[in-house]
């Protein structure tokens, strides 16, 4: 276990690692030995410092994988301010909570995303912003909100150019920086990151330094990951799988960190092959885009060793295709969720085939599991269907300004209740079998979405499939399937229906099947089933 902070853990790995290539944006031409990567964080942390910005005081940003998001990450660590991440999806309503929630003083944010421009929402959200100095602002809805700095060249009223705090940087000694430095403490908040929201009120999970160190130190040595590898980042930095397990777990080593500004199947595999990365993150929708690109054979993989499987679960055949088409013969699968900084558990590049598929392995080093009745503490049988519940260093701090929430989820023992139900084996091996919430009971029957999940995806033609539940007079609720068919691919709902018929529990067949292009989505990755539970009602009428 370690106990320091993300600034003195980035002094350290440059002075073992001054020359090794600590970040690399391919499409950018930028390349940042760990020395140069630790000068450009200084600045940046000297900069934030003339803006006045305190130990505990608030910074939220709002971008895609830009470098200065990473720059960032660091200077925060380095002076004991908390990096606030905004999901790029957010739009005006969810902005203006989180802002307020948070208490942020200061906002970081890029021109737009997806054609929907991030200035004109901030000036809809903030009209004072058009008529004040930059760090003057004195916002009605806002009050705490004081700085706005935008990364790009524009001049924008109200804002300060990321050039303008570089530039403000050189004002401050070195001294002045260390000083600061010396006051952070491990056990400080340092992230704080708004659950998806899939379900209520996004909550802010607060991570302190060693929550976020020590996970993703032990996460990358799950992949034996070394100062030679190089890992591709094309998940979001405002998730803690872009952030912990990538950026900060790549730096924990000093490996070299590869980002992808905004995932896109075709620059993965470019950059994976111009950078001879050797190791990939992704949910399991970004490599279902990739093995599935047209261009995916013209692109030389062989680089790729390991990698991260996350964020939602694998279906089998996917994961086969990533260890025997994209030859990541020692990737991993990671289990976890934010508020456990996030990884509970893990895959090891020792494991079998077998496990690497069905499980999501076996609990972190330092990390309690346990499966439970739901809503107890009492442990279940090995094989027997619980809650999952985990204990240890990894589980956050609570939920910013809200103890009744954080009280529901960590209980009286410290133990974090995920809402995940799971089995565990007897050598310790979980597998991940619903949601507490997402479980279908029909006429007194559970369904288990992701076993019916599993059974479809195994279809030819089927290349992506989730169930959910939906409202019913006679039953309670029934199974409905939305089913994304592989490109060429031809299916009928009875011929699908007729492909159950015989091979699962009658009462398992979805009752509904309905063909899509495409999942709602967060931009994490994660699929949303609230979403297409409310599709479902809306088309079928069952409200």
């Amino acid at each position: 276990m370690m106990n320091t902070t993300v600034g003195n853990l980035l002094d350290e790995i440059t002075s073992r690692y001054p020359d090794n290539e600590a970040l690399v944006y391919h499409d950018r031409g930028l390349r940042y030995t760990y020395r140069e990567f630790h000068e450009v964080v200084s600045q940046a942390a000297k900069g934030f410092l003339k803006l006045g910005l305190q130990r505990g005081e608030n910074v939220a940003i709002w971008a895609t994988n830009y470098p200065e998001w990473v720059i960032t990450q660091f200077a925060t660590g380095k002076i004991g301010s908390v990096l606030v991440t905004v999901n790029t999806s957010y739009r005006v309503h969810e902005l203006e909570y989180l802002l307020r929630q948070s208490d942020s003083t200061t906002l970081i944010l890029m021109e737009e995303f997806k054609g929907t421009s991030y200035i004109e929402m901030l000036y809809d959200l903030i009209p004072e912003l058009r008529d004040c100095a930059p760090g003057q602002l004195e916002s009605a809805r806002l009050p705490y909100l004081k700085n706005v700095i935008f990364l790009g060249d524009t001049k924008y009223p109200g804002m300060y150019n990321w050039s303008d705090i570089m530039e403000a940087g050189l004002d401050v000694s070195d001294a002045e920086l260390i000083e600061r430095q010396a006051t952070t403490e491990p056990d400080d908040v340092i992230n704080m990151q708004y659950t998806s929201g899939t379900t209520g009120f996004p909550k802010g999970v607060m991570l302190t330094h060693n929550n976020l160190i020590n996970n993703s130190h032990n996460v990358v040595s799950c992949t034996n990951l070394t100062p030679n590898d190089r890992m591709c980042i094309p998940v979001p930095f405002f998730h803690c799988f872009g952030c912990s397990m990538g950026t900060l777990g790549a730096v924990s080593v000093g490996a070299t960190m590869v980002p992808v500004v905004a995932y896109n199947p075709l620059e993965v595999l470019q950059t994976v092959a111009a950078e001879r990365c050797t190791v990939l993150y992704g949910v399991p929708t970004m490599f279902i885009g990739e093995l599935n690109h047209p261009d995916f054979d013209k692109y030389d993989l062989t680089s790729l060793r390991s990698g991260i499987m996350a964020g939602s679960p694998c279906p089998i055949e996917v994961m086969k295709a990533v260890v025997e088409k994209m030859g990541m013969r020692e990737v991993t699968i990671a289990y976890g969720q934010t508020e456990s900084s996030p990884v509970i558990t893990q895959t090891r590049t020792t494991c079998s085939i077998e496990h690497r598929v069905s499980t999501v392995g076996y609990a972190l080093p330092n990390v309690e599991v346990r499966i439970v009745e739901p809503g107890t503490t009492n442990e279940v049988p090995r094989g027997v269907q619980g809650e999952l519940v985990t204990r240890g260093y990894h589980v956050m701090k609570g939920y910013y300004k809200n103890p009744s929430a954080t009280a529901a989820a960590i209980d009286p023992e410290g133990w974090l209740h995920t809402g995940d139900l799971a089995t565990m084996d007897e050598d310790g091996y979980v597998k991940i079998t619903g949601r507490l919430k997402d479980m279908i009971i029909r006429g007194g029957e559970n369904i288990y979405p992701r076993e019916v999940e599993e059974f479809l995806y195994a279809h030819p033609a089927v290349l992506d499939v989730q169930v959910v539940g939906v409202p019913d007079e006679r039953m309670g609720e029934e199974a409905a399937a939305f089913v994304i068919l592989k490109e060429g691919a031809a299916l009928t709902v009875e011929e699908l229906r007729a492909y159950c018929d015989g091979k699962i529990a009658r009462f398992k067949i979805p009752r509904y099947f309905e063909f899509v292009e495409q999942f709602p989505m967060t931009a994490s990755g994660k699929i949303q089933k609230f979403k297409l539970r409310e599709q479902a009602v809306e088309k079928l009428n069952l409200a």
